[in-house]
């Protein structure tokens, strides 16, 4: 996208040349142009920057000087083959608190020691996962044709599960050709699929807030602007919604279908139809995440099954559900973004072995898939009904109670900070994950999402017990 300069903000003692290099080398730097790309020409690059053409000659004579930009005799001046400084993913978010670093919270989490009780994780621990079935389905994918496990699978993925996924789409009201389907290897991939065709570097993009907070980590990748749209119990707050298309003219809405991560609220039919038109009206694309959708005792709406798949992709996955070793995800779009969609996936991965499809398919088709639903469902009620005592016990307060999914979101007592509680649960080895890992909002700094799956033992709240009388102490001794 060709979008104008702009000068950087004044830091004195800038020149007007030293202001024009450090716009130049900003724009490189936060990859809103390529390297070999062509920069403006002098006299357009003087009108956007309001300096004369002289001033312009000699930042671009320096920056050539230093290797950033090279001069084409005849043709102007293009960035330099290793012009951008390095990207960074763990760079902190301007939108987020200073004290939460992203990254090192998923690590964190996932270098625990195998005795760390976890309640703040995102996926299910090993004895909720339907083992036997993937058992089954591991033995009977070793006993098949070796073309299943050893080329390249095909580029949109294996046939026989994409249309599985089409009929369980179908299900829930929203039925596509299995060709309009893309596997990928996971919901996070998709996202990052349908974010790499759509955006381009400063592109605004609308999350819900509170978010899935590897969301924002994404989209810095993709040096987008992010912009935060309140959810609220049955889905965005319409009115801030239609206010932000408005003003930031956004080109992706990313969402969550079904129990919502990390609030637990579902999407009412009316926001989802209110939603649609908003969109229409401001030519924004809705992405939405459907991992959780299988946690629902009765689905809710899906934005794909009142659009048809106009301008809604729908991506979703089944390691919430089957196993986080089985990373197997889906793209389903409208046919000619699908086509697209194929042709990135192949530029960005080429391709994998057919065996981890052929397995999920396996667990999908043979029964016992279904029967684990129906036992998941009713012990995931108990476990969040047990939760939320337990919480409530202590002083939580839910912020809704959900009606399916893993994830309860809930707010602690007297005005405690969920990172200073977080932090000293770690002494007893139990990981927490604070509001603030959700949200830029201050609002949210009191929360705490809890994984009901993860929640089974007292230890952990005995150890949230001790972490906020702790958390209490120093918050008192900062008021004295």
């Amino acid at each position: 996208m060709d979008t104008p300069f702009s000068p950087p903000a004044p830091i004195a003692p800038l020149s007007r040349v030293g202001h024009v290099i450090a716009a130049v080398r900003g724009r490189i730097d936060a990859r809103a142009i390529g390297l070999g790309a062509k920069l403006p020409s002098v006299r357009r690059l003087a009108e956007q920057l309001a300096v004369s053409k002289s001033t312009v000659v000699e930042a671009y004579d320096r920056l050539a000087a230093d290797g950033t930009v090279e001069a084409r005799r005849g043709s102007g001046f293009y960035v330099a083959a290793g012009a951008a400084a390095p990207l960074v993913v763990a760079a902190p978010s301007p939108v987020l608190s200073p004290c939460i670093d992203l990254p090192r919270i998923v690590r964190q989490a996932l270098e625990m020691r195998p005795d760390a009780l976890q309640p703040g994780a995102g996926w299910l621990p090993e004895s909720w996962q339907p083992l036997d079935a993937l058992n089954r389905a591991l033995r009977a994918a070793a006993r098949g044709e070796a073309a299943t496990k050893t080329p390249y699978e095909s580029p949109r993925g294996f046939e026989p599960l994409r249309k599985v996924i089409a009929a369980r789409l179908a299900e829930h009201g929203a039925p596509v050709d299995p060709r309009q389907i893309v596997l990928t290897d996971s919901g996070t991939h998709g996202i990052d699929l349908a974010a790499r065709y759509f955006l381009s570097p400063g592109d605004a993009v609308v999350i819900d807030d509170p978010h899935y907070f590897n969301i924002v980590q994404l989209l810095n990748v993709h040096r987008a602007k992010i912009v935060f749209a309140p959810f609220l119990i049955d889905g965005p707050d319409i009115v801030a919604l239609e206010a932000i298309f408005a003003q930031h003219r956004p080109r992706l809405y990313l969402t969550v279908a079904g129990p919502h991560n990390p609030t637990g609220a579902v999407w009412s039919p009316a926001n989802a139809h209110r939603a649609l038109k908003l969109a229409e009206r401001h030519d924004v694309v809705i992405v939405q995440d459907d991992v959780y959708g299988d946690l629902e005792p009765t689905p809710t709406p899906r934005l794909a099954s009142f659009d048809g798949f106009d301008r809604v992709i729908q991506v979703g996955g089944t390691s919430r559900t089957i196993s986080t070793a089985l990373r197997v995800g889906y793209i389903a779009a409208r046919a000619d973004w699908a086509e697209a969609l194929v042709d990135l996936k192949l530029v960005t991965t080429l391709g994998k072995s057919s065996l981890t499809a052929v397995v999920l398919h396996q667990v999908l088709t043979e029964g016992g898939y279904r029967r684990h639903l129906d036992t998941f469902r009713p012990r995931l009620a108990a476990a969040t009904a047990s939760t939320l005592r337990r919480l409530g016990a202590l002083g939580l307060t839910p912020w809704v109670e959900p009606r399916g999914g893993i994830f309860l979101w809930a707010k602690l007592p007297d005005g405690l900070d969920a990172v200073e509680v977080a932090h000293a649960a770690l002494e007893d080895n139990v990981f927490f994950a604070p509001g603030r890992a959700f949200s830029p909002n201050p609002f949210w700094a009191g929360h705490m999402r809890f994984n009901v799956t993860q929640c089974g033992d007292a230890r952990i709240f005995e150890a949230l017990d001790r972490a906020m009388k702790k958390a209490a102490g120093i918050s008192s001794d900062r008021r004295g």
